[in-house]
C-alpha cells in the first residue's frame, strides 16, 4: 500500500524484462510493487504463477512484469510514464493524477459488469473520479488498535474504548515499566495514516463535507492538543521522539514486547500470533468528546490497479485484469500477504475469514472505513507533505494548530498547481 497497508517491500527482482511501448497486442508489460520483506516472502513466486496460468489459458500472449520496492514504485511509474513509455496496467498506492491526465482506461472499458459491480462499496467510492471508477483497488487493511495482553494484564490496565481511558492504560503501563505505552509513529514512513486514525477518532479527517482538504479543521486541532497535552508531554509515547518513530520500528519494538497499544493491520496481528504474543484487538478509542453518541469509520488503506490506454491493448489489458480479479487468485495474493481481498465474492470466498476469527473485525471495519483522499490527484504531494511535518503537531513545544495551518496551506498550494 502507498502508503501501502502492507509492509514495505525490500528486494527489488525481476520476472522479465519490461519490453515495448505498450503497442504490442500480445504483450502486456505489468508493473507491481514488492510486498515481500525477503526471498521467501517475495513477489514473484505469486506473479510467476498467476502469468504462467494467464499465459496458458491465452496461447499467444505474454505478461512481462517488472517489480519495484514500495519506496520506488511511485518515482518509476511516473518516470515510464513521463517518458512516454507508461505500462499496460500498474499496481501502487495512488492512481488519481493519472486519471487527471486521461491516461486510464475506466472499469467500465476493461471490466465485465459483474466484476466491476464487485468491489467492496468504500473501495470502489475511492477509486472513482467524477462517477468513473479508474482506480482498481486491490489488496486493503483496515486499521484496528492492537493490546499486549501480557503488558495489560500485568499492569492492571484494561481495554480503552476513549481516549481518557487510553491515557489511563498508558500511565499504568509506564508505571509497569513498559518502554512504549502507547507507541505513536508520526515518522516520515507513514505518519499520515497514524495521524488519520486519530483525526477521525475526534469527528475529523483529511477532508470535510465536499471532498476539500481540511487539515486544519477545529476537530484536527483539538485531536493534536490532546495527544500532545495527554500523551507526548508525560512521556507515555515512549523514549523516541513521535516525529522520529517510524510504523516499521513501532511494529518492530511491539513484536519485541516493548509496546503496550499500537495501531496495527492483520499482517502484523499474524506475526505477533506466530510469536506467541497474546495480542487483542479492538476499535480506536473515540474522543471523550464524540463518546458514546457515535462510531467514526476506521481508517481503510487500499493499493489501486490501473489500465494505461495504449492503442490495441484494450483487449488484452481486459483478459488479464479479469482473471486477476478472480476469487481463486485474488485471495491468494491477499493470503500469501494477510491483507484483505478487495471484492465482495473474494471477500465471502476468503481462507483467511474463515480460519482467523480476528479476520472478521478487520473486514467489518473495512466495509464503513474512511481511505485517504486518493482521488484528488495532488494527494501524492499533499501526503508526502503531511508524512515530513505532521509529527512536528505534537511536540512538547510545539502549537499543533499553527503546524497544521502550515500543513494546509502547502496542500492547498498543491491543489492549485
Amino acid at each position: 500500500m502507498t502508503t501501502s497497508v502492507a509492509a514495505c517491500g525490500l528486494l527489488g527482482s525481476l520476472v522479465s524484462a519490461c519490453g515495448s511501448s505498450g503497442a504490442d497486442p500480445t504483450t502486456l508489460r505489468l508493473v507491481v510493487p514488492e510486498y515481500g520483506t525477503n526471498a521467501a516472502t517475495g513477489s514473484k513466486a505469486y506473479w510467476d504463477k498467476l502469468t504462467t496460468a494467464f499465459t496458458a489459458a491465452h496461447p499467444g500472449k505474454k505478461i512481462e512484469v517488472k517489480i519495484y520496492p514500495w519506496a520506488d514504485i511511485d518515482r518509476e511509474v511516473t518516470r515510464m510514464v513521463d517518458e512516454g513509455d507508461a505500462p499496460d496496467v500498474a499496481l501502487m498506492g495512488a492512481y488519481s493524477d493519472f486519471a487527471a491526465q486521461g491516461r486510464l482506461y475506466t472499469a467500465g472499458d476493461v471490466m465485465s459488469v459483474p466484476a466491476e459491480a464487485n468491489f467492496l462499496r468504500p473501495l470502489a467510492a475511492a477509486g472513482s473520479v467524477d462517477g468513473n471508477l479508474y482506480g482498481l483497488p486491490f489488496v486493503a487493511s483496515s486499521r484496528l488498535l492492537f493490546y499486549n495482553e501480557k503488558l495489560f494484564d500485568k499492569a492492571g490496565a484494561k481495554p480503552p474504548k476513549t481516549w481518557s481511558e487510553l491515557k489511563t492504560a498508558a500511565k499504568a503501563l509506564k508505571k509497569d515499566g513498559v518502554l512504549y505505552p502507547y507507541a505513536l509513529p508520526l515518522g516520515p514512513e507513514e505518519a499520515h495514516a497514524e495521524a488519520l486514525i486519530w483525526e477521525l477518532s475526534n469527528g475529523g479527517g483529511y477532508t470535510d463535507d465536499s471532498g476539500g482538504y481540511n487539515i486544519a479543521s477545529e476537530e484536527n486541532t483539538e485531536t493534536f492538543d490532546w495527544i500532545k497535552d495527554n500523551l507526548v508531554v508525560p512521556a507515555l509515547t515512549g523514549p523516541v521522539p513521535p516525529a522520529e518513530l517510524n510504523r516499521q520500528d513501532a511494529f518492530t519494538a511491539f513484536l519485541r514486547g516493548d509496546v503496550g497499544m499500537v495501531n496495527g493491520y492483520p499482517s502484523l496481528l499474524h506475526e505477533a500470533r506466530a510469536k506467541g504474543m497474546k495480542v487483542g484487538t479492538l476499535r480506536m478509542p473515540v474522543s471523550d468528546t464524540l463518546g458514546n453518541t457515535q462510531t467514526p469509520p476506521a481508517a481503510g488503506v487500499a493499493d489501486w490497479m490501473m489500465a494505461f490506454r495504449h492503442d490495441g491493448n484494450r483487449e488484452l489489458v481486459s483478459s488479464f485484469l479479469n482473471f486477476v480479479y478472480e476469487d481463486k487468485n485474488l485471495n491468494e495474493f491477499a493470503g500469501r500477504y494477510h491483507l484483505l481481498p478487495s471484492t465482495v465474492s473474494a471477500t465471502e470466498a476468503s481462507q483467511y475469514a474463515a480460519t482467523d476469527p480476528s479476520a472478521e473485525q478487520f473486514l467489518s471495519a473495512l466495509r464503513s472505513a474512511q481511505l485517504y483522499p486518493v482521488d484528488e490527484p495532488s494527494w501524492l504531494q499533499v501526503s508526502d507533505t503531511i508524512k515530513r511535518n505532521i509529527g512536528r503537531a505534537v511536540a512538547p513545544s510545539a502549537d499543533p494548530k499553527t503546524v497544521l495551518e502550515q500543513i494546509a496551506q502547502q496542500a492547498k498550494d498543491e491543489t492549485q498547481k
